[in-house]
């Protein structure tokens, strides 16, 4: 309850920000500045590495390299459900490249959910709230889509698979 009134609190102290004023530290120690992501649509996914959802690593990697003029991925991962990604940085970056062949951005570890929730996260929550969306941080791979000018467009829960139909009919 806490949580929930804290998020209501923030998403309307948080309405006029927009995706494009965040910055956050890349796994690979460059910062992921999304104004420089303008144009082109942004899917957002907390990830883990030690979870049953953890081989859509292979699907979101596949839509990357597939949508890659219009589309960019920024992984987040997340230790907010049953410890499946207990590793540091280092350790993650690691698992991804070398398990997955990972390409697209990667922010260092984060909270999702929870008192300690990054502010990146509260706002799209808060974006998901506005629109009717459903919050798709219920575990590991939830994802937010943003379109081309910014604006939250979809949500998916974990269990969409990254080259489903129900995301693929965003990327023409």
């Amino acid at each position: 309850m806490k949580s929930l009134l804290l998020t209501l609190v923030l998403s309307v102290m948080l309405t006029g920000t927009s995706v494009y004023d965040f910055k956050v530290p890349g796994l690979d120690g460059n910062e992921i500045n999304f104004a420089d992501f303008k144009g082109k649509k942004i899917m957002i996914v907390n990830t883990a590495s030690k979870c049953g959802l953890t081989p859509q690593y292979e699907g979101l990697e596949k839509l990357y390299k597939q949508y890659k003029d219009k589309l960019v991925i920024v992984g987040f991962p997340a230790n907010n459900f049953r410890d499946q990604e207990p590793g540091s940085n280092e350790e993650i970056a690691e698992f991804c490249k070398k398990n997955y062949g990972v390409t697209f951005p990667m922010a260092e570890k984060i909270s999702v959910k929870g008192d300690d929730t990054h502010e990146l996260y509260l706002w799209l929550k808060a974006q998901a709230n506005e629109k009717g969306f459903a919050d798709p941080v219920t575990w590991n791979f939830g994802k937010f889509l943003v379109n081309e000018k910014g604006e939250l467009v979809a949500t998916f829960a974990p269990k969409t698979q990254p080259m489903s139909e129900e995301i693929l009919k965003w990327m023409n």
